[in-house]
């Protein structure tokens, strides 16, 4: 299944209504490796480097990122979904 669906089933979130507006730019800088806008982005391409970032596994991103999104996208719901299925993956 790709990102994008894992994080739909799991979150309820569906990441193709991000805009890539960049608003989502949270002041966390010094636990992140790439912004959250661009986390969305690695979802979109399927691109599992989304899975390893030091941005996923902040626990001040994960906190910060509640509301970010000023269009309604829940990122903490979707670093959630994402963090779940690192482990879930890590456990095979």
């Amino acid at each position: 299944m790709s990102l994008h669906g894992v994080v739909k089933k799991n979150s309820g979130q569906d990441v193709y209504v991000c805009h890539a507006c960049n608003d989502c730019d949270i002041d966390v800088h010094d636990e992140m490796d790439i912004p959250l806008a661009s986390l969305v982005q690695l979802i979109l391409l399927n691109d599992e480097e989304a899975l390893q970032s030091r941005t996923l596994w902040s626990d001040s991103v994960l906190e910060a990122s509640r509301g970010a999104c000023k269009h309604g996208l829940d990122l903490h719901a979707v670093m959630t979904a994402l963090r779940e299925e690192s482990t879930r993956q890590a456990g095979k």
